[in-house]
């Protein structure tokens, strides 16, 4: 098989795959009304269209010789197709199938709309997760204050509950994927109060202390 043969079918199959990343990015991101407001989503959205008229270009150029047609750059373009563009043609070709074999396993993350998510929408998720587990501390330090104990335990199982379940929502059905390791470990009860401030050095200012003799 000559290589422009292959080039000709690889950068088929690459403009194929890149127009159909560009609608499934475009096309939720219409429906939610984001095409102005996401200028990320919008330009990847555009990147990826350009790639697929750019391969999609060379592909037909190559193939209307074939059909019959006297395309001058079609001719030129197939002599210039040396083995080392058809093997990049190969990769490529293969990285865009294998993008939409990742879809089906990470489709909750990799819907248009989502995947570039407005800066709004994650505060707005961080707000909820901070107001949802700060009512109930509040609540179930009240109830301590007061010695209603049972009141406190179902505040904070509550909280927990309700912090767990936006957590869950805000990972998907991909939480089992992800490496889940902090990056430092949590602090809770007095280990989370700040050090205590070092001594002064000999050179250093000490905090006056009141005589307790003097008025």
């Amino acid at each position: 098989m000559e290589p422009w043969v292959i080039g000709m079918i690889c950068n088929g199959i690459i403009a194929v795959a890149y127009l159909l990343i560009s609608l499934a990015i475009t096309v939720p991101l219409a429906r939610s009304g984001q095409l102005r407001s996401n200028p990320l989503g919008a330009a990847t959205a555009s990147i990826f269209f350009s790639c697929a008229v750019h391969h999609g270009i060379h592909s037909v150029h190559m193939a209307l010789p074939s059909l019959g047609i006297d395309d001058p750059q079609g001719y030129a373009m197939r002599e210039a197709w040396d083995w080392p563009l058809s093997l990049w043609d190969v990769v490529g070709a293969v990285v865009g199938v294998y993008y939409w074999t990742l879809r089906r396993n990470y489709s909750s993350l990799m819907e248009g709309a989502q995947l570039f998510q407005d800066l709004r929408q994650r505060e707005q998720q961080a707000l909820e997760l901070n107001d949802t587990v700060l009512q109930g501390l509040v609540v179930a330090k009240m109830a301590l204050d007061l010695d209603d104990h049972k009141r406190a335990q179902e505040s904070l199982a509550v909280s927990i509950d309700s912090a767990s379940r936006i957590i869950t929502d805000l990972l998907g059905s991909s939480y089992h994927a992800l490496d889940l390791v902090r990056s430092s470990a949590a602090t809770v009860g007095a280990d989370a109060s700040p050090p205590p401030s070092a001594d002064p050095g000999p050179g250093e200012d000490r905090p006056q202390q009141k005589d307790p003799e003097r008025p």
